[in-house]
């Protein structure tokens, strides 16, 4: 009997919309699950497993290089990269403005730099960004270029993205999240000489154990009014988002990378043009 390669999906953060998109692209493959708590891995791992997929589990620090480098390099031992989910990070209710930049928008850039250097011909990636990344006014052209294209390790030390320029979490998260969408835009030219796509998705309110936090507390009245003013009326599910990063990742998205898509039910065009706009 003839002997295939294992083609491997890496999966970081196994939260639910992670494991939803795992779930539509994974069948056939072996997921390696990687997320910062070993009981969130198991937990996931059950329940993938259960339903049917080869699984298995590493824990992951994604503002480590070492980390992220031994996560690239244990998958590269079962077979060939030819998914990446990256769907870990902090919210604004999680961590402080320094974390969040440190795990949403280094880890993130650190993720897309390591795994886009082994990724396979053929593969692709989906990282999860948020609809927050969509509400920050304009950046000069030299800061957009700076989120997309400095170094990894310079990221953190850009001038604007410093304390006394970034005072909450909120803003924090803004930035890291138009820096992830950013950060693929120009990471989508470096995949592609290796025959391999990436994209962001920047999902709105999913009703995810992140997304109840976020709604229990202290920006959870606003949330709850986006929500009722949105166009679409409701929450997302993780399944919704589950979809989109299966085209994204699957054979008829082929023609698609270096892209974001907002799917927030509407509350960005909300904010921006309709009854949650700031008032000026």
């Amino acid at each position: 009997m003839k002997d295939h390669p294992v083609n491997v999906i890496v999966l970081i953060g196994a939260g639910s919309i992670g494991q939803a998109i795992a779930r539509r692209v994974g069948a056939g493959k072996h997921i390696l699950l990687a997320d910062l708590r070993q009981e969130n891995n198991e937990a996931a791992a059950k329940t993938l497993s259960e339903a049917g997929f080869a699984v298995s589990t590493q824990v992951v620090d994604v503002s480590s290089r070492a980390s992220v480098q031994s996560l690239v390099e244990a998958a590269l031992a079962i077979g060939n990269i030819t998914g990446l989910i990256h769907a870990a990070g902090v919210s604004p209710s999680q961590a402080t403005p320094a974390t969040i930049l440190k795990v949403d928008l280094y880890g993130t850039a650190l993720v897309l730099e390591l795994f886009g250097n082994v990724i396979a011909n053929g593969g692709a990636g989906v990282v999860i960004a948020s609809q927050s990344g969509h509400r920050l006014p304009a950046l000069t052209q030299d800061q957009n270029k700076a989120l997309a294209m400095a170094p990894t390790e310079d990221l953190l030390g850009l001038s604007f993205l410093q304390p006394d320029h970034v005072k909450d979490s909120l803003h924090a998260y803004q930035l890291s999240k138009r820096g992830n969408s950013l950060r693929v835009m120009a990471e989508a030219i470096r995949w592609g000489k290796r025959g391999a796509r990436v994209n962001t998705i920047s999902p709105g309110i999913i009703i995810t154990p992140l997304a109840k936090d976020e709604l229990n507390g202290p920006r959870g009245d606003g949330y709850r009014k986006m929500i009722e003013i949105s166009a679409v009326g409701r929450a997302g599910t993780p399944d919704e988002v589950g979809t989109l990063g299966a085209l994204l990742m699957g054979t008829e998205g082929a023609f698609i990378t270096g892209s974001d898509f907002l799917m927030d039910g509407g509350v960005t065009a909300a904010y921006w043009y309709g009854d949650l706009a700031p008032v000026s």
